[in-house]
């Protein structure tokens, strides 16, 4: 896949391309990327995804803060995954945003980014104040000469979105999510000094500063992960929440317990990949019952990063 800004000319148009912000990357945006990829070689012509690096609401509400499932590099990496030719960053401007959808399509679309085949869902929207659906950009099309292609609606009975991931994640349904998103959710930062509570009582955890901070972070509780660490691959136990047993206040803390790992991991970075939710966050009446309870959930934890493997060798 050849990563483009919409400045650069490209050398192998017209384009057949799909347009959208395609966070996540799911099971949902890749079942149209494929239908473009299908089009695109029916017609003999390059594939296109075009996408924006910085979500549009955020450019028109500078205090806005969308919670994302990935950041624009894991974005391009997952549609590069997918097989597409091209994908082409768009600067989601202001000036972009007073665009009809009419000339979007003639200015950008055909104008600077030669697309001539776009291919879209019918409920899709795109243009000044969203006010046109699929008929009109179908017109729009016949008008400036792009061929409006409706894309076919992923089947099956659940419904795939961005929004209803990000749901599922916040609210601990790591399968599900995993499911819906075709891979494991993860999250990814530094390890930072932290109370050093865990060592104590002989579950020593690595304190992540996660510096993804536009990313979702899974519901308070308990989960088994893999830990991806300088190249290598543990299995791993990691916590969410506010540590209520050890008041901690409203600090929110993510550790993670590594099995079978001896060395130091200050200052390292890491990625926690999500397998399962084990149990909510939950508060004890001391140090003891929580180390009891911890010892139990690495036990469990262990058994289900063993099913996981089995199901999945």
């Amino acid at each position: 896949m050849l990563l483009i800004d919409r400045e650069h000319k490209l050398q192998h148009a017209p384009l057949v391309a799909t347009i959208g912000f395609f966070d996540g990357v799911h099971t949902g945006h890749r079942f149209l990327i494929d239908q473009v990829k299908e089009e695109a070689a029916r017609r003999k012509r390059p594939s296109a995804v075009i996408t924006f690096p910085i979500h549009p609401r955020k450019v028109l509400q500078k205090d806005y803060q969308p919670a994302l499932l990935c950041g624009f590099d894991e974005k391009t990496e997952r549609l590069a995954s997918t097989g597409i030719d091209y994908c082409v960053c768009l600067d989601f401007t202001k000036e972009i945003s007073q665009l009809s959808a009419r000339e979007f399509m003639e200015d950008i679309l055909k104008g600077k980014l030669s697309v001539n085949t776009l291919v879209i869902g019918y409920d899709h929207r795109f243009g000044h104040n969203r006010e046109d659906g699929f008929t009109d950009y179908k017109r729009y099309g016949g008008e400036i000469g792009i061929d409006v292609v409706e894309a076919r609606e992923l089947p099956g009975e659940d419904h795939v979105s961005s929004s209803r991931i990000r749901k599922l994640l916040a609210e601990g349904y790591i399968r599900k999510a995993a499911k819906l998103l075709s891979y494991n959710y993860t999250i990814s930062g530094k390890i930072v000094e932290g109370f050093k509570v865990g060592r104590t009582i002989g579950f020593p955890t690595a304190n992540i500063q996660v510096w993804e901070t536009y990313k979702v972070i899974p519901a308070f509780g308990v989960y088994a992960v893999y830990v991806h660490v300088d190249g290598q691959k543990y299995d791993g136990m990691l916590y969410i929440g506010k540590r209520p047993t050890l008041h901690n206040g409203d600090n929110i803390s993510i550790e993670v317990n590594l099995f079978n790992f001896d060395g130091d991991l200050y200052n390292k970075e890491l990625t926690a990949e999500f397998i399962d939710f084990v149990r909510p966050d939950e508060k004890f009446i001391d140090i003891d019952t929580l180390k009891k309870q911890i010892g139990n959930d690495k036990d469990t934890v262990m058994g289900v990063i063993e099913n996981y493997k089995r199901l999945n060798s």
